[in-house]
């Protein structure tokens, strides 16, 4: 037989170009301006016996989720194609329990509370709600372990989680509660043999430590340690992979590590290296039973290219790299230096420096600074080809790893909230005169760059010091601390207090935000140059709170420039404010939109800062 005769053939199961035909025929506008609006794909699940796919296709422009049930199974393809089944608005997360029976959550006003069953075994599919959360700062998913045994509805708030799970291999499917919620209480669960792996934070210091419960038994009493990280060791993620736990980990020197932990002898545990420049790591969930016993992921740096890898935890056997090479690649060129700043408070802050030459070299080298500092959340450092360019332009990049953030753990989230948030402004300080003192940059050279609450310590820093930049690029911008959370009705405010705390009943709060809130505290003076994005229908950060102060922005900038006298006259700063389609808070998911946003990012900053037009980039000998 011919080989090509023996190859499968590619089969089409969904036409996103016939969904958004649908939604023509429904009267919505699929065109804003000269974007055109796309379906693109969130997320896609197998039925257990593939008889059935789901997935979740997002709205470019409204940002609105659909998610999409296709037939598959035995047929003849030749007179029976892939066809849509069903149809379900607003889903969120979702698993499959059965062949025939799916869970999901859905997203109403940013929240997802309810969990629901569809049942597809009759003719007549019915849906039946299954957990309903009362609570206004929770968040409900529903997610699948790795040995895809159970099912898990996952209740979490920013300071406490309460987990049901169901048993798949079970007739009822019927949840039963794992622990109940209790404050400052964070757990996550997977599934080995029966038992319950747990990463909670009843390790010292109220850090994540790993637990073992049985199944028939899972409440907290019956937790019993399996792994406690080092001091200063902190985790981020974990895995159960064959018969190992296999956890994420960030070391005392911040460098990114994997911890195995045999559950047979949890005692035997041994810690795999990675490349020294890595800064991020994606996981990845198999797609079949063959490589569960694998771990499967990609690791990255802003300005390092993603390498896919593979830990076997039998043997502690890493592989990486691609056929190309460019894993070899990615470990030369460039430097990764991690530094600490000293704060205010006397505690040492990282600060992870890209750079292409030594530190010696860079005083006269533009400097962009990238900062977040909120929910407990690191800074992100996945791959980006702008921070790849600006590097091969001579640039130096430094990522200020903040209090507020969780790149030390969960104490250090605790460390800079509520009472304690002008941490985070005190940290970015100190971050920048450690970098100045090193010799790296100076302020006229320098910029800013944060996204959504990113912008709160960046904002709050410019009021205290705008001479320590020159130029601050802000995309999807929290400004408005204040009169966000005095405001209830707004999506986000109940849950958000929890980490900027309640300005409406509580008046130390009130006083603390209205200390280092940057819309409230803009005063006449010298100001950086500002490139704020905003999207007008992002529900997340309102455009009003951008608009507002953008105003008085320009306004405190006219006035300090009119009380001048004319012999000390200076040019004023730009304040440029770009509004975007689309309610996407994290950015543009079309490629020409975004393509257009970098541009002017990359023109605002080498204008402001008062370089020479980058150079062509150099050919890369083959």
């Amino acid at each position: 037989m011919d080989q090509r005769q023996r190859e499968p053939v590619p089969e089409q199961v969904l036409n996103l170009g016939q969904v958004s035909e649908q939604e023509e025929k429904a009267g919505f506008i699929n065109e804003v301006g000269n974007l055109r609006i796309q379906w693109t794909v969130q997320r896609i699940r197998l039925s257990p016996q593939e008889k059935h796919l789901a997935t979740t296709l997002k709205n470019s422009y409204r940002g609105e989720l659909r998610c999409v049930l296709v037939r598959l199974g035995k047929r003849n393809r030749s007179v029976d194609p892939p066809h849509v089944i069903f149809t379900l608005d607003k889903v969120f997360s979702f698993e499959w329990a059965t062949d025939e029976v799916l869970y999901y959550t859905t997203l109403e006003g940013l929240r997802c509370s309810r969990v629901f069953c569809l049942d597809l075994t009759s003719s007549a599919s019915r849906i039946t709600s299954v957990y309903e959360e009362t609570h206004p700062d929770v968040f409900v998913e529903v997610a699948l372990s790795r040995d895809r045994q159970i099912l898990s509805i996952n209740s979490n708030s920013r300071t406490s989680s309460e987990v049901l799970i169901i048993d798949r291999t079970t007739s009822h499917l019927k949840p039963f509660l794992v622990q109940p919620r209790q404050l400052d209480l964070l757990y996550h669960v997977e599934h080995w043999r029966k038992c319950l792996i747990i990463l909670a934070n009843t390790g010292p210091g109220q850090e994540y430590q790993v637990v073992q419960a049985p199944l028939s038994e899972p409440s907290m009493v019956s937790w019993v340690p399996l792994f406690v990280p080092g001091s200063g060791t902190t985790v981020k993620d974990m895995d159960v992979v064959g018969n190992h736990c296999v956890l994420v980990a960030r070391t005392p020197a911040g460098e990114l590590v994997l911890i195995g932990v045999p559950l047979t002898h949890p005692k035997e545990s041994y810690t795999v290296q990675l490349p020294s420049w890595a800064c991020a790591i994606q996981t990845k969930k198999p797609d079949m039973a063959a490589q569960r016993n694998v771990l499967e992921f990609s690791i990255s740096s802003p300005v390092h290219f993603p390498i896919p890898c593979s830990l076997n935890p039998e043997d502690g056997l890493l592989l990486s790299g691609t056929e190309d090479g460019s894993s070899r690649e990615n470990q030369s060129n460039y430097t990764t230096t991690r530094l600490e700043a000293c704060s205010q408070d006397g505690t040492l802050v990282p600060v992870t420096l890209f750079h292409s030459g030594p530190v010696e070299v860079l005083s006269l080298a533009p400097l962009l600074v990238h900062v977040y500092g909120a929910y407990g959340r690191d800074l992100s450092m996945e791959f980006c080809p702008e921070k790849r360019f600006l590097l091969e332009q001579g640039w130096a990049l430094a990522y200020c790893h903040i209090r507020g953030g969780g790149e030390r753990g969960l104490s250090w989230q605790r460390q800079a909230r509520m009472d304690s948030k002008q941490r985070g402004v005190e940290d970015l300080e100190a971050c920048l005169r450690h970098l100045f003192s090193l010799g790296v940059s100076c302020p006229p050279l320098t910029a800013l760059t944060a996204c959504s609450a990113g912008a709160v310590p960046v904002g709050a820093l410019c009021n205290r010091h705008p001479h320590m930049m020159r130029a601050v690029t802000l995309q999807a911008p929290f400004l408005d601390v204040l009169e966000t959370m005095e405001d209830p009705s707004l999506p986000l405010t109940l849950e958000d207090r929890e980490e900027w705390g309640d300005p409406v009943g509580n008046p130390k709060h009130r006083l603390t935000i209205s200390s280092y809130c940057p819309l409230h505290n803009i005063t006449p003076q010298r100001y950086p140059s500002f490139l704020l994005t905003a999207y007008n229908c992002d529900a997340r950060v309102p455009l009003a709170g951008v608009l507002k102060y953008t105003e008085q922005l320009k306004n405190a900038i006219h006035t300090h420039l009119t009380m001048k006298p004319k012999s000390e006259c200076e040019p004023a700063p730009n304040v440029v404010l770009n509004i975007q389609p689309g309610a996407n808070h994290l950015g543009p998911e079309d490629f020409e939109q975004m393509l257009e946003e970098e541009a002017l990012t990359l023109a605002f900053l080498y204008t402001e800062l008062g370089l020479d037009p980058p150079r062509p980039p150099r050919k890369r000998r083959r």
